[in-house]
C-alpha cells in the first residue's frame, strides 16, 4: 500500500497493483535521463505540462524503482493500464503532483 506523506501513489500496471515514488535517487536518475542539471530544472520541465511517451516512461520507470521495484524502462514500455496513453498520462501526473506537491498554506520559495 502506498503512503501519501512520502510522495507515494499507487498504480495498476500490467494487472498488478505497484507503489511508485520519486525518491532522491530516482530524481537524480531523471536529472540524468533528461539532461537537467538540479531539482528546479526537472520541476521547470515537468510545470510545461508537455509529456512524451519517453518521458512517461522514464518516470514511471524511477518511480517503480523508487519504491523497491526491479524493473527496467524496456518492461514499463511493454506494460498495460486501464484507458491506455491517457492512463500512463494519469500515473505520471499523479506521481509528479506527490512529488512536487502545491504549497497548501500559500507560502512560496523566495527567488
Amino acid at each position: 500500500m502506498s503512503n501519501a506523506h512520502r510522495g507515494e501513489i499507487s498504480a495498476l500496471l500490467d494487472g498488478r497493483q505497484y507503489s511508485l515514488c520519486l525518491t532522491l535517487g530516482a530524481l537524480a536518475e531523471l536529472e540524468t535521463a533528461f539532461g537537467n542539471e538540479d531539482l528546479l530544472a526537472l520541476a521547470e520541465r515537468f510545470e510545461s505540462g508537455r509529456i512524451s511517451a519517453d518521458d512517461a516512461i522514464c518516470i514511471i520507470g524511477a518511480g517503480l524503482r523508487g519504491c523497491g521495484n526491479e524493473i527496467s524502462n524496456e518492461q514499463v514500455a511493454n506494460m498495460h493500464v486501464e484507458n491506455a496513453a491517457a492512463g500512463f498520462i494519469t500515473i505520471v501526473v499523479e506521481l509528479l503532483a506527490a512529488t512536487f506537491p502545491a504549497a497548501e498554506d500559500g507560502c512560496q520559495a523566495k527567488k
